[in-house]
C-alpha cells in the first residue's frame, strides 16, 4: 500500500523547500522601489503596495537622476541637466502620491544621482543597516530599451550585485 505523505515532508525529502509570501510574525518589510514615473516602474509600484498588503513596514520610493556615461557635456551642460533634475522630482513625487493615494501603505519619496542599481542597492543595505531583523526587498519594472539586451540593464546589475532578494516587474 502507497503510504501519503504530506506535501512539506515529501517537499523536504526532494531537497525543496516551500515558499511563502507571509513575512514572519512582527517582522517589518521594507520596499525600495526604483521609480521613474514610467508604465514599468508605475508596475512595480503597484506590486510593491500589493507585497505590503497585510504587512508591517513600507515602501520608499525612489528616483534615481541619471546622467548617460554615454553623453559627453560641458560642465555647464551638466549643472542645467542637474537643475533640471531638481525641478523634475517634485513632479515625479507627485505622481507617485497620485497612485499610492488611498492604497493605505506607509511611503516615503527620495531622489537621489547616481548609478540607478548602485543607489537602489545603497538605499536597500541602508534600511537593512539601521533596522536590523527587518526584510528589505527592491522591486523594480523590467526595461523595454533594446539596447538593454545587448548591454545590460538595472535589473541584470541589481540581480548580480544586491544583498537583498530583488523582484522584477513585467
Amino acid at each position: 500500500m502507497a503510504r501519503i505523505r504530506p506535501l512539506g515532508a515529501l517537499l523536504l525529502s526532494l531537497g525543496l523547500t516551500t515558499v511563502t509570501t507571509a513575512a514572519p510574525s512582527g517582522e517589518s518589510l521594507s520596499i525600495v522601489v526604483g521609480y521613474d514615473g514610467s508604465p514599468p516602474a508605475s508596475r512595480a509600484l503597484d506590486a510593491a503596495v500589493r507585497l505590503l498588503r497585510g504587512r508591517v513596514g513600507r515602501i520608499e520610493v525612489v528616483w534615481v537622476a541619471h546622467l548617460s556615461s554615454t553623453v559627453m557635456m560641458s560642465a555647464g551642460a551638466v549643472a542645467e541637466m542637474e537643475e533640471s533634475f531638481d525641478e523634475l522630482a517634485p513632479e515625479i513625487r507627485d505622481q507617485a502620491a497620485a497612485q499610492l493615494d488611498g492604497s493605505g501603505v506607509d511611503w516615503s519619496f527620495e531622489r537621489y544621482q547616481g548609478i540607478i542599481a548602485d543607489e537602489l542597492i545603497a538605499v536597500a543595505a541602508g534600511l537593512q543597516e539601521a533596522r536590523p531583523g527587518q526584510t528589505v526587498v527592491i522591486v523594480v519594472g523590467s526595461s523595454s530599451h533594446v539596447s538593454h539586451r545587448v548591454v545590460g540593464s538595472v535589473t541584470v546589475s541589481l540581480a548580480r550585485h544586491s544583498p537583498v532578494p530583488v523582484i522584477m516587474v513585467p
